[in-house]
């Protein structure tokens, strides 16, 4: 969210963003948010002194009686106040809220790099890594392999769950796990600290993580309760230190979170029916970061390195892209992509998401640090680490062998105590 004192300096700077990621219909917003907030403080104040008024009244009747005067009028003033006040306070908060709904839904300022366009056509490519691998055989669909060698189960699954959900078995399952110790092990040497965070949480923190209408469509509710499913841990991880005040000398607060992500997705046209890719359920390590405002940037860059060193490691060809404007979402300020290649497709399909959000965050969450005497909001970034089913996508893909066997990556072979994973 975007700090209220921000927007009334710099209601130019708003447009201007407004416009550069394709959201003209907000700016009309601008200016009646603009218009409500005097309106707002001036009811405010008005409001003050009523009920300051209130509290006076009683003293001056009691001098007014002490002294034999007539007492009439303010009487008559007494019993009028109560309903004055409650029709000011009404008015108050119909303004709040209508105020508090644009600032929840004006998107982030974004950073002068972030490359202008409407949607993922216009994403820029800014550096890749490694080759692409050749066959001289015809390669399977992840999917169909897992069923031939028996270590994946996708019509159980959609029998008893429905599609976008699956069995994995043995060996795959195995390497699932062996990219999360891969992950989890790579990140706290980096002194990031291991985070499992609960798997549910209540609207209001979830509010303050992200805006609702880009994901309540794709989340899961919990039936006749105040709970949430969580997309990703990004969103725990945040709210964890909601309304938190914290010295400067304690950031940054670098975190790993591992957890299982829960998703509708949108249309069953977009559900992997004989695959992992996407999918209502999938694990994920994922990197955040807490820091001052002076250091984000340099986080941001921080956190992709570190994808891109597990996916080197890993030795699957990616690139990475610089998202555009019309693709980058609400909260971000700036979101690399990586992309792995998926040598079947001949094309490259997304693996993580890089972000640095700024302020905006912290903003809706009242997470700020102390600064001199001074209080401001931090910064808060995330990345992907390892989205297992996507990653195992990428393995199963670029790993296959021409008698149906799956390679082992080199790093992960010390965790899986094997070399090939065939048929079970």
């Amino acid at each position: 969210m975007l700090d209220i004192k921000f927007i009334r300096e710099n209601p130019k700077v708003i447009k201007k963003d407004l416009e550069k990621r394709h959201e003209k219909e907000k700016l009309k917003w601008v200016d009646d948010l603009l218009k409500k907030d005097v309106e707002y403080r001036k009811l405010l104040q008005d409001n003050q002194k009523l009920r300051q008024r209130r509290n006076e009244i009683t003293d001056e009747i009691n001098k007014l009686k002490k002294q034999g005067e007539d007492i009439k009028e303010k009487i008559k003033e007494a019993k009028e106040l109560p309903d004055t006040i409650k029709q000011s306070t009404e008015k108050v908060e119909e303004l709040r809220n209508k105020i508090q709904y644009y600032l929840m839904r004006l998107p982030n300022i974004l950073h002068e790099s972030v490359p202008i366009g409407k949607d993922e056509n216009d994403n820029v490519v800014v550096k890749k890594w490694g080759t692409k691998p050749k066959f001289d055989f015809e390669l399977k669909p992840h999917g169909e392999l897992l069923e031939k060698l028996g270590l994946a189960n996708f019509d159980k699954a959609a029998e008893v769950s429905g599609h976008g959900f699956y069995y994995l078995l043995g060996d795959i399952a195995k390497l699932e796990l062996a990219l999360i110790h891969f992950a989890v092990d790579f990140l706290t040497k980096e002194n990031y600290v291991l985070v499992e965070p609960p798997l549910m949480l209540r609207r209001k923190p979830y509010e303050g993580v992200t805006d609702l209408k880009d994901f309540e469509t794709m989340m899961y509710k919990v039936q006749d309760e105040d709970l949430l499913l969580i997309a990703t841990s990004e969103h725990p991880i945040a709210a964890m230190l909601m309304n938190g005040i914290y010295d400067e000398k304690q950031l940054p607060l670098k975190f790993v979170g591992y957890s299982p992500c829960f998703r509708k997705e949108l249309g069953s046209h977009s559900i992997d029916t004989r695959g992992i890719f996407r999918v209502h359920h999938f694990n994920k390590i994922e990197q955040f970061v807490f820091c001052k405002p002076e250091d984000s940037w340099k986080f941001h860059e921080e956190l992709l390195k570190n994808a891109e060193t597990l996916f080197q490691k890993l030795k699957i060809h990616y690139r990475v892209v610089n998202v555009c404007t019309g693709d980058i979402g609400t909260v971000a300020a700036k979101k690399y992509d990586i992309e792995a290649w998926s040598p079947r497709e001949n094309l490259y399909r997304e693996v993580v998401s890089c972000s640095n959000c700024t302020s905006y965050q912290a903003t809706r969450l009242n997470i700020k640090y102390r600064k001199g005497k001074e209080k401001e909001f931090a910064h808060t970034l995330n990345s992907t680490a390892i989205a297992t089913s996507r990653a195992l996508r990428a393995i199963i893909e670029n790993y296959q062998q021409k008698d149906g066997s799956i390679k082992v990556p080199t790093v992960l072979q010390k965790y899986m105590g094997k070399k090939v994973i065939a048929k079970r």
